[in-house]
């Protein structure tokens, strides 16, 4: 029996595979290019995370695959907050907006200063 770890990260696509207890079988990282196509803005295609994370996959099936046959359970995690645009059919849209583009600053500052109590209501910052 052995468990996959995928942590999709704003630099990089790390995956760990485990055996059932905890040990680290193999690791396997495939870096991921944050696009910055205008001042504050910081964005990433979601088609190169998805290839990236099938890389890191691939990589260890192919020098782990007894181990990797062996797959029991699967677990992930992903970057902080987001904006993926879809249309109807799912399609993406644009680049993904990153947790750290800051082309919305002034209007976070506005929405605070007009909801003062936003962080209570909503349990989070607002963050542009």
């Amino acid at each position: 029996m052995s468990f996959l770890g995928i942590d999709l990260g704003t630099s990089e696509v790390k995956v760990v595979l485990t055996d059932d207890e905890s040990n680290v079988v193999a690791t396997a990282g495939v870096r991921l290019r944050v696009e910055n196509p205008h001042p504050h803005w910081s964005e990433q295609s979601p088609q190169a995370w998805w290839n990236a994370t099938l890389d890191a996959i691939g990589s260890i099936r192919a020098e782990h695959a007894p181990e990797f046959a062996a797959l029991s359970g699967i677990g992930l995690s992903g970057q902080m907050h987001g904006a993926t645009l879809l249309d109807r059919s799912g399609n993406v849209l644009r680049p993904a907006i990153l947790w750290n583009d800051t082309r919305a600053y002034a209007e976070c500052v506005e929405l605070e200063a007009l909801v003062p109590d936003s962080r209570t209501i909503t349990g989070n910052l607002a963050m542009p």
